[in-house]
């Protein structure tokens, strides 16, 4: 790029431009961070340090609402979510694992298992999750309303205003592989429970 008596430029940076761009986002950030401390987003616990890993054959689920919000750890750090939220939830094959890593023992893996021949039930099911995967099919679905304005998830589910949300009445997710660092639920019955823990690592997927 060259200026207007035809030198070469390089490296500039249209900072008026760069502020247009950068200064929502900082006050999203901002806004996400000042409702925690008011209350607006508490969580309901403070989460571990530690991600843990859920498989799924599929979730049948009435009443889906999925929105951006925050969790927050013991030493008050801030951590982006996406919270995937259903009313009543039916779940087949549910695999749930978590890997420790001690001191001289080395690797440790925690695992669950359920719903391998009577599904898993929840109620007001809450998952604040990094990362989902799997094949999705709604039914009234509703993209990009605003998270303040959600109705067809659990009391609560609702994000802040302005900000973009789903929702729908229905949704069926099968092979379903998710990240995340918190689950929340009214109810949860774990039909044939088996857990286990062990030396190395065995997760999920």
């Amino acid at each position: 790029m060259k200026d207007a008596q035809g030198r070469q430029v390089t490296g500039r940076v249209r900072w008026r431009k760069f502020a247009v761009l950068a200064v929502p986002g900082f006050a999203a950030t901002a806004a996400l961070a000042v409702a925690l401390a008011n209350g607006a987003l508490a969580a309901s616990f403070a989460v571990s340090g530690q991600e843990f890993k859920v498989s799924a054959k599929s979730l049948d689920g009435e009443g889906f609402a999925q929105y951006g919000s925050i969790d927050t750890n013991a030493r008050g750090q801030l951590l982006p979510v996406a919270v995937t939220a259903v009313k009543k939830a039916t779940i087949n094959n549910l695999c749930q694992s978590v890997v420790t890593h001690l001191p001289v023992i080395g690797d440790i893996s925690l695992n669950l298992h359920a719903g391998g021949k009577d599904p898993v039930k929840a109620s007001d099911l809450f998952l604040d999750a990094t990362q989902l995967r799997g094949n999705a099919e709604f039914r009234k679905l509703e993209i990009g309303r605003d998270a303040s304005t959600l109705d067809k998830g659990p009391k609560g589910a609702q994000g802040l205003q302005d900000l973009f949300a789903q929702q729908a009445d229905h949704v069926t997710i099968n092979d379903m592989e998710q990240v995340a660092w918190a689950t929340n639920a009214g109810t949860f019955t774990l039909s044939g429970l088996n857990m286990s823990i062990a030396k190395g690592k065995s997760e999920c997927f």
